[in-house]
């Protein structure tokens, strides 16, 4: 079945697309949070930044964003998986697995030798698929407060 999908770049006409797939949060909110994303990281080109599609059959079935971020908390410049989505009508098809590898891919040729991302404890399948894909617990830990 992984030869039936194609990973490419998003495009601007994906916007509907990754916005149906975007299963979390309140739907009245997250239109305007991915025109910015479309934004930043479609329309404007840049090769520290990736935000791939992957395609079945013309349907967008996922996507995967990533970037390079520098020298927060002292940490060297690493790469940094934000935002992933599988349809679940093709989940276990490998569509993650293959966005995963390709984002990764892009991210080391951009010179980074690490890739970090933040899951919610709670969210069993995405923090599954993470580890699955070799992601552990790094040496930073991440604290908050309520205000």
């Amino acid at each position: 079945m992984a030869d039936q999908i194609t990973i490419r770049n998003a495009r601007p006409s994906d916007f509907e697309a990754v916005v149906a797939l975007d299963l979390v949060g309140a739907a009245e909110e997250k239109p305007a949070y991915w025109r910015g994303v479309f934004d930043r990281y479609v329309v404007a080109e840049r090769d520290d930044r990736t935000f791939l599609v992957a395609e079945r059959e013309g349907e967008a079935v996922g996507f995967i964003i990533g970037e390079v971020r520098a020298w927060e908390f002292g940490s060297p410049p690493c790469g940094w998986v934000f935002a992933l989505s599988v349809s679940p009508r093709t989940r276990e098809l490998g569509v993650g697995q293959l966005m995963f590898d390709e984002i990764c891919r892009r991210l080391k040729k951009a010179g980074v030798t690490t890739v970090r991302t933040m899951v919610d404890r709670e969210n069993k399948l995405t923090l599954s698929f993470f580890r699955s894909q070799g992601l552990r617990t790094g040496r930073y830990i991440e604290l908050e407060k309520p205000l």
